[in-house]
């Protein structure tokens, strides 16, 4: 009986060295057609070009070269609040002068703002911070509906930010200076808004919004900012409720690159990056642009115009201006609310074509696939009773079977990469990838492959190579009874049973995740949709029922799913990757990368990986895998090439203050004077990263126990990102002490008793543009009232007790007023009712000369952010 069944089994298929080649063919596939789309881009035009009126890349490019050789423009700087300005005004005016003025009106406003609002758990207060607005529109234009183009000129600490978002600000000036020249009228008033405090957390949109006298006029926006450097830019946030935007962009987008996925993992709060959509999606609905490539050099001291292309340039100018002349066209801002008709799903196809429905359809078309996709699986199941002389309930059976391992198969797919990184993080070999992206198909996906292709391999090799030897043994006999029941069913239709199984996983996850509500579940949709093509292709014919014939069908259809899965997976894992080295020490990216390559192995394999059963020896497939599994984890972790950081391409960012720590008693003395280095780690290597070179981290120790009995862990923390990994934060004592080129001024002007249990402290703050509030009131005292927003007061933050107030000021260094009454039950205030903290921050100073010495030994792939920081911590 074997060797008659290994006859039958063999026919028609091919040998077994074709097996790794039908795996090769796929990843050929995805190197010479979805790595290039990736990163396609126009060709750039020239000053010859000009009298066409369109977009020249190199124009702008000398614009960024201006822009970005100011440096570092952090908010209350000299470099953001008067070189830049005055770089800006000068191209404006230029700009102004030239324009057509018989057909446009150009007004230029430089406006100051101040006011707070409540991100994170952190209040922002604010002063001072500037914005450029240009008022662009028609002769005698009388329309009341504005169109907002915004972006941002303002930088983190040192780096010449020429991605982010230099890149973006010269697109709008290019973009006004190209409608300004063109006799092309537009219905809509377009204001061009240059930012210049985003990076403080969008204090500027913010500003601008809330005090500006243009401000009530804006039906829709178009936000353009940066998480990379060069490439494409991405639509990543759109609507919100509005998905005639996604038409427009649909319409005139001239490379289209955008997709809902990323948009939910955005909204998700997984991603360590903002932008000014988060303050204008509460006036209007917008779309949000953003370079997601290079984010390796994102916010670092190497995000210079040197790493920008100019095709990238241009890709992104094409883009704005198509869109920015259509949405001033556009009837919807007329009346924005009565287009308010739902979300929108949307997908770029390799950049080349542009897809986009809305939810509703969406909804309809995933339910009405999988539906089909089921029944069709029914009819199939029919057809092989049918051919195969069997009863219907004879196949189910063997498909129930089929169906389990095929779960398992789909299991072990998610959980075998998600335990190499697991495996990996718990020997401190994280991040091997975070270089060498390539090393994810060797971590990850290829054991995200034996997972899929394992169990359903052994399942046919047990068919094929069963021994009936001892029949005398029970498990034998039930061996035989199964193998005699499934000789009535042809291999081809068992291994058919096997990819119907993972249909139908499929349908019930795009069924589970539609039903949620979850818009990205049409990446299941799309591979399901074509398998549904070539079952309806195979039943119409006899292929269905000849031998091995349906793969033909099926291998086709899974060309177009196969290109956009991988694709789509293919730009998360390039932009994520980057942000694996800035996400904090608490996050284990390793896990999200593995999961991240996991959905695309199954998404992109997962109705291909079972045809190695078609072949003889798929075992050799299963080797091989496990080999190149064995090889590359050998490499992550014992050679260099697994060592995450490389000088100026992917460096390890080290964060660190240099502080003067200071506590203050009731009665005015002082108890404690230290001063340290405080390290907020970046990624999850931590100081590990540090072992082995040349710098002396003795004695550096955890925060952690600081941060349980002392108001925020008695440190100078510096926004929300550093309270966030505050647990994960550590100290490095310094003997000498630091003197800061500065500190802040706290003067208590007034204790007023306003009624026997109530007291009024009256403050005043001076001190450098970046400042922090901490305060914490003891168990027995209420605040009941302060001079900051009312809403924080009574909805305080999640860490206990203490409140969190971020003071940051622009062009305006006037001091800071506050006042604060606290309730006693008792009315006793003549002990300590409340602890105040103020930390202080000098972004841009020189570091001292044991700080340099101590700092030169870091290695060369250290990226550092660092500045002299003091706190004061007081008791009233």
């Amino acid at each position: 009986v074997s060797a008659e069944t290994n006859r039958n089994y063999k026919n028609g298929k091919l040998p077994w060295y074709f097996a790794s080649g039908f795996l090769l063919f796929w990843g050929l596939l995805f190197f010479a057609i979805v790595v290039p789309s990736l990163y396609r881009l126009p060709t750039a035009l020239t000053m010859e070009d000009a009298d066409e009126n369109v977009f020249i890349a190199e124009r702008a490019y000398k614009d960024l070269y201006g822009l970005s050789n100011i440096g570092t423009k952090m908010v209350g700087s000299k470099e953001n609040e008067v070189d830049a300005v005055q770089f800006l005004l000068g191209k404006l005016n230029k700009i102004k002068e030239e324009s057509l003025k018989d057909y446009f009106d150009i007004e230029i406003d430089l406006s100051q703002g101040s006011g707070e609002f409540i991100y994170s758990d952190l209040l922002n207060k604010y002063q001072g911070v500037q914005n450029i607005a240009v008022k662009f529109s028609c002769k005698n234009s009388t329309s009341k509906n504005w169109l907002l183009v915004n972006s941002h000129f303002d930088s983190k600490p040192f780096t010449p930010s020429a991605g982010d978002a230099g890149f973006m600000i010269v697109v709008m000036l290019e973009v006004l200076r190209v409608m300004s020249t063109t006799k092309q009228i537009f219905e809509h008033t377009i204001v061009f808004l240059f930012n210049g405090a985003e990076e403080s957390f969008l204090l500027a949109s913010h500003a601008f919004m809330t005090t500006h006298r243009w401000a009530p006029n804006f039906k829709a926006c178009v936000n353009l900012d940066a998480a990379g450097s060069g490439g494409r830019e991405l639509l990543f946030q759109t609507g919100p409720n509005h998905p005639w935007l996604v038409k427009y962009y649909y319409q005139y987008a001239k490379h289209p690159f955008g997709t809902t996925l990323a948009e939910e993992i955005f909204q998700s709060g997984r991603v360590p990056s903002d932008s000014d959509y988060r303050i204008f999606k509460d006036y209007m609905p917008g779309l949000d642009f953003g370079q997601a490539i290079n984010g390796y050099i994102y916010h670092t001291k190497y995000d210079t115009i040197d790493v920008i292309s100019r095709e990238s340039v241009q890709n992104s100018g094409d883009n704005a201006l198509s869109i920015i002349r259509a949405l001033s066209n556009a009837t919807e801002l007329r009346n924005t609310e009565a287009h308010k008709t739902g979300q929108a799903i949307y997908f770029d196809f390799l950049g080349l074509y542009f897809f986009h429905y809305s939810a509703s359809t969406g909804q309809s078309l995933n339910f009405g696939i999988a539906g089909t996709a089921i029944a069709l699986v029914f009819i199939s199941m029919w057809r092989m009773a049918a051919v195969s002389q069997v009863s219907i309930c004879h196949v189910f059976r063997w498909y129930i079977l089929v169906q389990v391992i095929q779960i398992i198969s789909f299991v072990l797919a998610f959980t075998l990469p998600i335990v190499v990184a697991y495996t990996m993080d718990l020997y401190d070999r994280s991040l091997t990838y975070f270089s060498n992206p390539l090393l994810i198909i060797g971590l990850y996906v290829c054991p995200s492959l034996l997972g899929l292709s394992l169990p359903i391999t052994i399942y046919y090799s047990v068919q094929r190579n069963v021994s009936f030897s001892h029949i005398d043994l029970p498990i034998n006999k039930l061996l035989l009874i199964m193998f005699l029941l499934q000789d009535k069913i042809s291999t081809p239709y068992h291994l058919q049973l096997a990819l119907h199984s993972q249909a139908v996983i499929l349908a019930v996850l795009v069924i589970s995740f539609t039903s949620l509500g979850i818009r990205s579940s049409y990446i299941f949709m799309i591979p399901l949709l074509f398998y549904v093509i070539s079952m309806i292709l195979n039943l119409m014919t006899i292929l269905h029922d000849l031998g091995y014939a349906w793969t033909g069908f099926l291998k086709l259809s899974q060309v177009a799913p196969f290109l956009y899965s991988s694709y789509v997976i293919y730009l998360f894992i390039v932009v994520l990757t980057p942000m694996a080295g800035r996400d904090g020490s608490a996050s284990n990216a390793d896990i999200t990368i593995s999961a991240l390559a996991a959905l695309g192995t199954v998404l992109s394999f997962g109705l291909l990986v079972p045809l190695i059963n078609t072949f003889r020896r798929p075992s050799i497939v299963i080797f091989t895998l496990i080999t190149t599994i064995a090889l590359t984890v050998y490499l992550a972790s014992c050679t260099q090439l697994g060592f995450p950081y490389r000088a100026k391409t992917s460096g390890l960012r080290v964060a660190f203050l240099h502080v003067r720590n200071r506590f203050y008693e009731y009665d005015g003395s002082l108890s404690k004077d230290e001063s340290g280095y405080l390290f907020n780690f970046q990624d999850r290597r931590e100081e590990k990263a540090l072992d082995g070179t040349d710098i002396d981290l003795t004695g550096l120790v955890s925060i952690k126990t600081k941060c349980y009995t002392q108001m925020m862990c008695g440190m100078p923390l510096y926004d929300f990102r550093y309270v966030d990994n505050r647990m994960q934060s550590k100290w490095l004592p310094r003997s000498e002490p630091i003197v800061p080129p500065g500190s802040a001024k706290l003067e208590l002007l007034g204790k007023t008793f306003l009624n026997t249990t109530t007291v009024r402290f009256e403050f005043n703050l001076t001190g450098p543009p970046q400042m922090n509030l901490f305060i914490q009131p003891y168990e027995d005292v209420k605040i009941v009232n302060w001079s900051f927003s009312r809403k924080y007061l009574e909805e305080p933050p999640a860490y206990p007790l203490s409140f969190h107030i971020g003071f940051n000021y622009g062009n305006d260094s006037s001091p800071l007023n506050f006042f604060l009454e606290l309730y006693k039950w008792n009315g006793n205030f003549n002990v300590a009712s409340f602890e105040l903290g103020v930390s202080s921050h000098y972004i841009g100073y020189t570091r001292d000369k044991i700080t340099e010495e101590w700092a030169s030994l870091l290695p060369k792939y250290a990226i550092l952010a660092d500045w002299p920081s003091s706190y004061e911590r007081y008791k009233y």
